[in-house]
């Protein structure tokens, strides 16, 4: 019995850390801008996006006043400082952002759209699995937050 426990129990911690070695994975090919849209979202409940066609989906784009460079400025100031967030890329009208979960290292690509004047759409979704249990509206919505305080440095305000 105290062999069959422990045998159980190596191979719980065997299958923990491979899942965890393979849980970052390689971005998903569909990443960035395509004929004006971010990628719409899987079927699946781990992607939100404020572009999605499905209500429970949907979260709703950041807002601003001002110009694109310091939309974009704010936006990378209320980034900065978040819990295991990776900038990946920046450019004029985009940007991706990784953020890594504690425990297995998951991968959730989180990207922002400055598309239209005033709007940046925002979609972010699980490289892997099946459900999130929330966490990327819930990131969305406290970069939203945090993107709309008064006490941001950087000279847009929010609309």
């Amino acid at each position: 019995m105290w062999k069959n426990r422990r045998v159980s129990g190596l191979a719980l911690i065997a299958a923990l850390v491979s899942l965890a070695g393979c849980s970052g994975g390689r971005p998903p090919p569909n990443l960035g801008v395509a004929q004006g849209r971010l990628a719409p979202c899987p079927a699946s409940p781990n992607c939100v996006s404020s572009e999605a066609a499905i209500a429970e989906q949907r979260v709703a784009p950041l807002r601003y006043d001002g110009d694109v460079a310091r939309a974009r400025n704010r936006l990378l100031d209320a980034l900065h400082g978040m819990d295991r967030a990776r900038i990946a890329r920046v450019a004029d009208d985009y940007v991706h952002v990784e953020f890594r979960s504690a425990v297995f290292g998951f991968v959730d690509d989180m990207e922002f759209y400055f598309g239209t004047p005033g709007t940046v759409q925002v979609r972010s979704a699980s490289r892997t699995g099946h459900y999130d249990f929330g966490v990327n509206r819930e990131r969305i919505e406290s970069i939203s937050a945090r993107f709309a305080a008064p006490s941001n440095p950087s000279g847009t305000t929010a609309r």
